[in-house]
């Protein structure tokens, strides 16, 4: 009986230290389905976030091109991506704040700050 004792105290104490020691999920990770206030109307687009912060922004307009430099600190998040607008290429840097399956942040790009909102799928 004692060792039964044991040997379950011993499973539950590990169960505990290992929830203790997961890290939580990050904010960013997931679809986000997101809207582009451009000066020549909304554009729609999709980011795709993996759990080691890897992912790619996809929209009709724009195609597909891989996020570069993702961070996220607390729900503050910033990313790169590089594309072609007819024919120009573009360095999109992302600035926003995640809040809970929302995001509102900018794209600063060389002709002034572009509004982005999106919700995650």
């Amino acid at each position: 009986m004692k060792k039964l004792f044991m040997g379950s105290f011993v499973v539950a104490a590990a169960l505990f230290l290992a929830a203790c020691a997961s890290t939580p999920p990050n904010p960013f990770v997931g679809v986000w389905d997101i809207s582009i206030d451009t000066p020549v109307g909304i554009m729609g687009a999709s980011l795709n976030i993996a759990p080691d912060l890897t992912g790619n922004m996809s929209s009709n307009d724009l195609g597909a091109t891989p996020l570069e430099n993702i961070t996220v600190v607390d729900n503050a998040v910033t990313f790169r991506a590089n594309v072609s607008a007819q024919g120009m290429a573009l360095a999109l840097d992302f600035s926003g704040t995640i809040a809970g399956d929302t995001l509102a942040g900018n794209f600063d790009t060389e002709f002034g700050a572009i509004p982005v909102t999106g919700t995650r799928q």
